[in-house]
């Protein structure tokens, strides 16, 4: 199915309206993941044409993607990431943990941006940062886009990465990037979960003989607003 290529619309209107003159776009992944860090990218574009074929990292092939990551981190005026490990995800909640990684991504980037588009319709950066939310920025934003792509790709490695530990090896890690598959599941019924797993995750309440691990969060109300992010399949 072909779709839309992204523009520079949103940063045209943001400089406009506001006269933004560095302006970020920020995207995530790993958010419904059960293992590893949740992984944010910052990346500075301009208003240059993309390379071909940019959009929403889901929509592209692995192997495309790798391609185009690699073109990008070239490309882009400038990018960073920033990751939260399972533990502050467990200590903070997704919210938290998300704020958390885009704030080091954004403070990692050579200039402070004016303002920030930010995937999706939720503002988890809030101030100090210049936010305009974009539902599907992903798709319809260049900067968000190559954001999406690069933060994708090395996560991915960075997951794959782990598979090489002993530890981590029968998750298949180096597959499904920290998300439930039949592989992932299988071993964390037999072996419960590794050092890289998020212990606050509702997947623990469906093994009984590793139950007892899950750590519980101070606040019921920020652990019940994680829950519907804690089961995404989006590998």
């Amino acid at each position: 199915m072909p779709y839309e290529p992204p523009t520079h619309t949103v940063e045209r209107s943001l400089r406009a309206t506001t006269g933004a003159k560095i302006i970020a776009g920020v995207d995530e992944v790993g958010r419904g993941a059960w293992a590893g860090p949740v992984t944010v990218c910052a990346a500075v574009t301009g208003l240059r044409r993309p390379p071909a074929g940019l959009t929403d990292s889901k929509l592209i092939s692995p192997k495309r993607r790798t391609e185009l990551a690699a073109l990008l981190e070239d490309w882009v005026t400038s990018h960073a990431l920033g990751h939260a490990s399972p533990e502050e995800i467990d200590e903070l909640g997704m919210t938290a943990a998300l704020r958390l990684a885009a704030v080091r991504a954004l403070e990692a980037l050579p200039v402070r941006p004016d303002a920030v588009i930010l995937d999706g319709k939720h503002d988890y950066l809030g101030l100090p940062w210049q936010v305009r939310t974009v539902i599907k920025g992903d798709q319809s934003c260049i900067a968000v886009a190559a954001a999406s792509v690069i933060a994708k790709v090395r996560r991915d490695a960075l997951m794959a990465e782990l598979e090489l530990e002993s530890v981590c090896e029968p998750y298949g890690f180096a597959h499904n990037a920290g998300y439930p598959s039949p592989v992932h599941k299988a071993a964390l019924a037999e072996l419960g979960p590794s050092p890289y797993h998020r212990l606050s995750w509702a997947y623990l309440d469906a093994l009984p003989k590793w139950r007892h691990l899950k750590k519980v969060r101070v606040s019921a109300e920020a652990a019940a607003l994680e829950t519907g992010g804690q089961l995404g399949f989006d590998f």
